[in-house]
């Protein structure tokens, strides 16, 4: 073909090419205005969220609870009205917005109001709307607000990990005079938290329990206050895998967490001992976290042992319990996105070490017990001593690490089952399992 016919060709390609896209951008923006067209408000306010501050629930209800009954206010909001006015109070610089002509801001009293009433009871935006006279997409952008704000506001001052060797050394004596277990420094555990499906995400959000979660993992201290969390975790992830990947496994394993301590003795012994967390099963045995021994042909001291690490670890369990009976919306199926949902997970712990700061006896009638005689009474949120094997290269394992763990674990097994570290009731437990 002559090259000036080609060049011709091209030229009329192009045009009638453009030529489409003009056509087709044209379509589009008749369509486009088409749609607005046919969106047409009604209403600007519906008269019935209009008469919010004359019969909506924090302007009603709230105000005569919290006149008349205290204590009916706390249920309502789960937590008393002095913490309910400091939350508000040390939020409102955030939560202000500014007046216009369009219509008034919300009050930031009933931002917070709203958004703990949906953490409180884990009620559907459009259940909401009714009784608080707000609409259910104000309502969802609300909460998210409010929970931005109480992140911002409180993390620091209520998930920050300890700074100094004293710091940790009182969480691990807290440890030993409440719980009987010496150089723990937190219990370990992981919790599903339901979700929807997130878009696009396959099978990574869905567990095998059968539904769709992401996990909150979490370290907690011996009065159930929670030390340190990770949230983003998908379902299909085991406790051990996020672990695994966390800044604080790293941190443990290089041992270069700021102000951890040193190993020292245990009580009444010489050797020195490294402090650790404790954790089920689902974890790998070192030196910095100890779990139950294996089922199979336990001694007697070691099921002793493994008694005495339970008495620790159940604690995470029921700071589990104590923060989805405070926080019911983590007993529901979230509709929100992930992100959302991890960032309401997040705001719940923070309101819950927040309430065990202030009311450390709150609500303690939720976690397990013990009688006098050492047996256990469920929360109501459940319906001379032989050192060959405490020797490191006496003791047979995997690897090196596992090794010095598992003579670890001896070890203190051994102290569990010696006068310096026994408690009068283990052994009538053990005999009853």
């Amino acid at each position: 073909m002559d090259p000036r016919h080609r060049n011709a060709l091209m030229v009329m390609l192009h045009q009638h090419q453009n030529q489409l896209v003009q056509a087709h951008q044209l379509l589009m923006h008749r369509r486009r205005r088409r749609r607005r067209r046919r969106v047409v408000r009604n209403v600007w306010v519906r008269d019935w969220i209009s008469r919010r501050p004359q019969l909506g629930l924090y302007d009603r209800l709230m105000v005569e609870l919290r006149n008349e009954d205290p204590r009916a206010f706390k249920n309502f909001m789960r937590m008393p009205p002095d913490m309910f006015d400091e939350i508000v109070q040390r939020l409102t610089p955030a939560l202000t917005k500014e007046t216009t002509n369009w219509r008034p801001p919300l009050d930031p009293g009933l931002k917070v109001a709203l958004t703990l009433r949906h953490l409180a009871s884990g009620a559907k935006y459009r259940e909401m709307q009714y009784g608080w006279r707000v609409p259910h997409n104000t309502i969802s952008l609300v909460v998210r607000e409010v929970c931005e704000a109480i992140l911002h506001e409180y993390r620091v001052e209520m998930l920050a990990p300890p700074q100094t060797p004293a710091e940790w050394q009182e969480i691990s004596d807290n440890w030993l005079n409440r719980w009987n277990f010496p150089h723990v420094i937190g219990a370990i555990d992981g919790k599903h938290i339901a979700c929807k499906a997130p878009a696009n995400s396959g099978s990574d959000f869905y567990n095998y329990k059968g539904f769709f979660s992401i996990i909150l993992l979490a370290v907690v201290t011996s009065d159930y206050k929670f030390l340190w969390i990770d949230v983003s975790g998908k379902g299909a992830s085991s406790d051990a895998h996020i672990y695994n990947a966390s800044e604080l496994s790293d941190g443990l394993q290089n041992n270069d967490i700021l102000g951890f301590p040193q190993p020292d003795p245990l009580p009444g012994d010489t050797e020195n001992i490294p402090y650790f967390l404790v954790g089920d099963d689902a974890f790998a045995l070192r030196s910095y976290m100890m779990k139950p021994y294996g089922n199979r042909n336990m001694t007697r001291k070691q099921r002793i042992f493994n008694y005495r690490l339970s008495r620790a670890r159940r604690v995470v369990e029921n700071s589990f319990g104590i923060l989805a009976n405070r926080f019911q919306v983590l007993f529901t199926t979230m509709m929100h996105e992930a992100d959302t949902v991890r960032l309401i997970v997040t705001t719940c712990v923070l309101l819950h070490n927040l309430m065990r700061t202030r009311f450390p006896v709150m609500q303690n009638r939720l976690v397990d017990f013990e009688r006098p005689d050492g047996a256990l009474v469920p929360g109501a949120w459940r319906a001379g001593r032989n050192l060959q094997d405490t020797v490191p290269h006496q003791v047979q394992g995997t690897n090196r690490d596992h090794k010095i763990a598992k003579a670890q674990r001896n070890l203190i097994m051994e102290w569990c089952n010696s006068p310096a570290g026994r408690v009068p009731w283990q052994d009538d437990i053990v005999s009853r399992l």
